[in-house]
């Protein structure tokens, strides 16, 4: 008598997708610091300054974290370091729309198609390489001193870096997940909102954030050699009078800024859209 070995059942079709519940390598989120030890950080660094100018004795060299302040509060109650701040602030965010719009395009193109890449890869490995002064240098002689150079030159420092990081998110994404959304036949809206950008979110949320810290130390260097406001013409101005306090005291204003929209803005986002790791 023989017995019959019946053959297990199949998954159903959409299993492919599915994965064995510890086949994942834990996500390890960063580990952020508590508001107390970012203040006594930022305390012992304005105490080491204090000490530093203290040794020196020199306000000419290195002015008092008070002497600095009184600066700020006199630049802004004239009014002249917020007209100076709003110009800066107008080209970063220009400059940065501009290179995010590029760079996203030419990451999400090279990232689905080898061949481009193949050809526009040189392209990008050279401004990778160019150093900024350069691009800015020749932005101004072949388009003049003007706001328009001002922009691009900055614009252009940066979008060679949001292509890469785009273009490797684009390679990341799960081709599993993207044929399942075939097989639903989602609608291209949908597809963009539940399955791409929550995979390639990250990497624009780090493309955002390292933008950020370049355009805005590019864009002083565009105001220093070119422009006749912001923040970079005003430590210009003042780096030829040779007050050192107003250069700190536009460089400090601004920095607390951009910090700003860091902690407040960025990083916020930043941890939302690598939300879906921890889940």
């Amino acid at each position: 008598m023989s017995a019959t070995i019946k053959a297990p059942p199949e998954p159903p079709y959409w299993t492919f997708v599915q994965e064995p519940p510890n086949s994942k390598i834990p996500y390890a989120a960063p580990m952020r610091a508590s508001p107390h030890v970012t203040l006594i950080s930022l305390a012992l660094l304005i105490a080491a300054w204090t000490l530093g100018a203290w040794a020196m004795n020199d306000a000419d060299i290195l002015p008092t974290p008070l002497a600095v302040w009184h600066e700020i509060a006199d630049e802004s109650a004239s009014g002249a370091l917020w007209y100076h701040m709003a110009n800066t602030l107008r080209r970063v965010a220009l400059a940065f729309t501009l290179a995010m719009a590029v760079g996203m395009t030419l990451g999400i193109a090279m990232g689905r198609s080898e061949r481009l890449n193949m050809w526009l890869d040189p392209w990008v490995t050279v401004f990778l390489n160019l150093p900024a002064l350069v691009i800015i240098v020749l932005c101004y002689l072949w388009i003049g001193l003007n706001e328009v150079a001002a922009i691009i030159a900055v614009a252009l420092n940066k979008t060679a870096m949001v292509t890469v990081t785009i273009r490797e998110g684009v390679r990341t994404l799960d081709r599993g997940v993207g044929d399942m959304a075939q097989v639903y036949r989602l609608t291209p809206m949908t597809r963009l909102r539940h399955i791409i950008w929550p995979q390639l979110g990250p990497f624009v949320a780090t493309s955002t954030r390292n933008g950020l810290a370049v355009i805005w130390k590019i864009v002083l260097v565009v105001e220093f050699l070119g422009r006749s406001n912001g923040v970079g013409f005003q430590i210009h101005l003042y780096f030829q009078l040779f007050d050192t306090a107003t250069v700190m005291a536009y460089a400090l204003a601004f920095t607390g800024v951009m910090l700003s929209i860091e902690y407040g803005l960025v990083q916020q986002w930043e941890r939302r859209s690598s939300a879906w790791r921890r889940a």
